[in-house]
């Protein structure tokens, strides 16, 4: 509780030692000394209210608590709330639970969770309202394991829970992602009759949706007989964050055909979507109906279409928004300057940056941000230290940003550095900073700083921290590592499809077919996706351990295939001495309209190698170069074909490749031009050799 046993103990001996005569105070004077507290309240003197009920010695009606609770909690006093429950055990040693209730609420109001809980764990008696107080103040302060904990608890103690009761636990499933968990509360939800609440059915379309189960949200959606403003803005949420901007943008207009009155978020939601697929047409569309919502006004929305215009490339109309005497404030300036930088027209960001009247920590990390997604680090390092030289305000943000510059450079030097700054402002508790320090130092490679701080990190790691592990290994060569990590991995968080792509590289370097088989059922079992990357993956794991009829088998499978993906499947047949198979993929992509680039003539002219196709080597060699694919050919590609003559005894051929190559051949390649002379007994390849620098 708020006082000690001691404190309250005292304060009750002073109570029962003071003449009854004063303790007997009538009805009139006990209205009077009420009233005189109401009235402080009322006139904001919360402290000067509160202090004389917390020094009075006679008891006060419980409305007069629950008010002052209230109010308390609202201001967030906590050292009132303290007094207020410190009396109210003093005076009534079985105070009726409905206070004790208001209690909790107001610590938790206050973020005082230790107290909030204390009190529950000494309550007596509980009621619904008292698990409902303490699952809410967990939920509200971002503790949602200790939210789902007490539910649990709730529900094993037989407690019939209420719609309030579910909101807030269902909010604290989303937050820590756990779908299993949701689907049972969904269960509870149907079991205790609260169908048709639009609120726990908006709910629940939040949770799924966060989960990633949008199948699961929009069915949600879909039963819900007469969704909210609320509902509406959910589901456009949800289908944006998942990058499903169509979507999203059909849902607000189906709104909008309904009749319903979106927020103004939702319309901000929805021209965000817009831009993430470069819909102008409808984001002009959306941006007519804010002006007659005069929804426009509101900076939000007023900065999410600068931004939008700006990402469409429509430049004149968000400048000419920017410039509307409404819009130009810090916000609108922030937005421009990220819609300039994000699409690449970095110098006018700059332009804008520098032309600013204010700047806050956010517009100096867009800024930054711009300058780091184009790769321009002395830029972005000359920003850093200007930042420094003008603010002293840097978030964890600002500090991944940096450390993503020390990555790139690589400047571990710096890293250590900004790491030191972590620590001394308390921003290496942050996950997000824990992470990028951690992929700092892999791609700097410090392999034992990497180990080192991914074990500090043992209490609150991810799945984020376990990739830039893995990734780590995998520059290292430590394919063995890689893979043995995995398991001790999945007895800690979920792994993402970026860990299974780096776990078949690994497997794939060493041919580690079982290890691969494994994985590949895992994923199936466990009903992950397999994007096109992931299929690359197999397919070069598989090739690689001479499986090539399975890496058949799931490039077929692929409903999607690209340039990389082929690519994969060519350099697999050619590597596997299956030359035929080469050229009908060659074909097959050309007919899919997927355009070669130069690593699939590398395969091609592998393939060639391996079937002794010279002919077909020399016209796949020339129509590399020609004008319908413009690719200059690479070092390797004329290693392959010195190989290519070589081997087949084509040596006037090699003879005249080798004069008109444009840089000088390979170590490599040089020993093998040598054995085809000493094999071949032509010595004008000897006086080539003799003339080489």
């Amino acid at each position: 509780m708020g006082l000690n046993g001691s404190e309250l103990l005292g304060r009750f001996r002073r109570y029962r030692e003071f003449p009854s005569a004063c303790r007997n105070v009538t009805a009139l004077s006990s209205k009077a000394l009420t009233a005189v507290i109401l009235n402080h309240a009322r006139f904001g003197r919360l402290s000067k209210a509160v202090s004389i009920l917390f020094d009075s010695f006679a008891p006060f009606h419980f409305s007069v608590y629950e008010h002052l609770f209230r109010i308390c909690a609202w201001n967030r006093a906590i050292v009132e709330i303290r007094k207020l429950e410190s009396s109210l055990v003093t005076f009534y040693p079985d105070p009726p639970v409905f206070l004790l209730n208001r209690a909790i609420e107001s610590y938790g109001k206050c973020g005082c969770l230790e107290d909030a809980k204390e009190l529950f764990d000494e309550m007596p008696r509980r009621n619904v309202g008292s698990w409902n107080a303490i699952i809410t103040a967990f939920s509200r302060k971002l503790h949602p394991e200790d939210a789902i904990l007490m539910f649990s608890r709730m529900i094993g103690d037989g407690v019939y829970a209420k719609e309030v009761t579910f909101a807030s636990v269902l909010a604290s499933c989303g937050d820590v992602l756990e779908l299993w968990l949701s689907r049972q509360v969904h269960g509870h939800i149907l079991k205790y009759g609260f169908v048709g609440n639009v609120i726990l059915e908006s709910s629940l379309v939040d949770v799924y949706g966060k989960c990633g189960a949008m199948h699961d949200a929009r069915k949600m959606f879909d039963d819900i007989e007469n969704p909210n403003a609320v509902s509406w803005n959910v589901i456009v949420r949800r289908y944006l964050e998942i990058g499903d901007g169509k979507e999203a943008v059909t849902m607000f207009s189906k709104m909008i055909r309904m009749k319903a009155r979106p927020m103004n978020f939702t319309i901000s939601n929805a021209i965000v979507a817009c831009s993430s697929f470069g819909g102008l047409k409808e984001a002009i569309q959306i941006h007519g109906f804010a002006i007659k919502m005069d929804a426009v006004e509101d900076d939000v929305v007023s900065s999410t279409l600068i931004g939008m215009y700006a990402k469409c490339g429509d430049h004149e109309s968000a400048r000419r928004l920017f410039e509307m005497p409404c819009s130009k404030d810090l916000v609108a300036y922030t937005s421009l300057v990220s819609a300039y930088a994000m699409s690449g027209k970095i110098s006018e960001a700059r332009e804008i940056f520098d032309g600013m009247p204010e700047r806050n920590v956010v517009s100096w990390n867009v800024m930054l941000a711009g300058y780091t997604r184009l790769g321009k680090w002395d830029k972005a390092l000359d920003l850093v230290i200007q930042m420094r030289n003008r603010t002293q305000e840097i978030n964890q943000y600002t500090l991944c940003l940096i450390l993503k510059i020390c990555a790139a450079t690589p400047d571990v030097e710096l890293g250590k550095q900004v790491h030191g700054y972590a620590y001394r402002h308390c921003f290496h508790s942050s996950l997000f900073v824990s992470n990028a320090l951690l992929d700092m130092y892999g791609k700097c490679g410090t392999l034992n700083w990497t180990r080192r701080w991914f074990y500090e990190m043992s209490n609150f790691r991810n799945n984020v921290s376990w990739n830039a592990l893995l990734m780590s290994f995998s520059r290292h060569g430590l394919s063995e590592a890689t893979i043995m990590a995995f398991p001790k991995m999945l007895g800690e968080t979920t792994p993402s499809r970026y860990t299974f792509a780096t776990l078949l590289v690994a497997c794939a370097n060493i041919h580690a077919l079982y290890m691969g088989k494994q994985i590949h059922a895992y994923m199936f079992r466990n009903g992950y996706d397999f994007d096109i990357v992931i299929t690359g993956a197999l397919v070069d794991m598989y090739s690689k351990c001479h499986c090539i009829a399975y890496a058949i088998r799931v490039f077929i499978a692929s409903p999607s295939k690209d340039v990389v993906l082929f690519n994969s499947m060519i350099m697999g047949c050619a590597y596997n001495g299956m030359g035929e198979k080469v050229f009908k993929l060659f074909d097959c992509m050309e007919d899919e309209g997927i355009t070669p680039d130069h690593v699939t003539f590398l395969g091609i002219l592998r393939g060639c190698v391996s079937e002794g196709q010279i002919e077909l080597g020399r016209k796949y060699f020339e129509l590399m170069c020609s004008d319908e694919y413009q690719l200059m050919p690479w070092l390797e590609h004329y290693s392959l074909m010195i190989e290519l003559y070589g081997l087949h005894g084509f040596m006037e051929e090699l003879a005249l490749l080798l004069k008109t190559m444009p840089f000088q051949p390979s170590e490599k390649s040089i020993s093998k031009v040598v054995d085809f002379r000493i094999k071949r007994k032509r010595c004008q390849l000897g006086e080539w050799i003799v003339e080489i620098p």
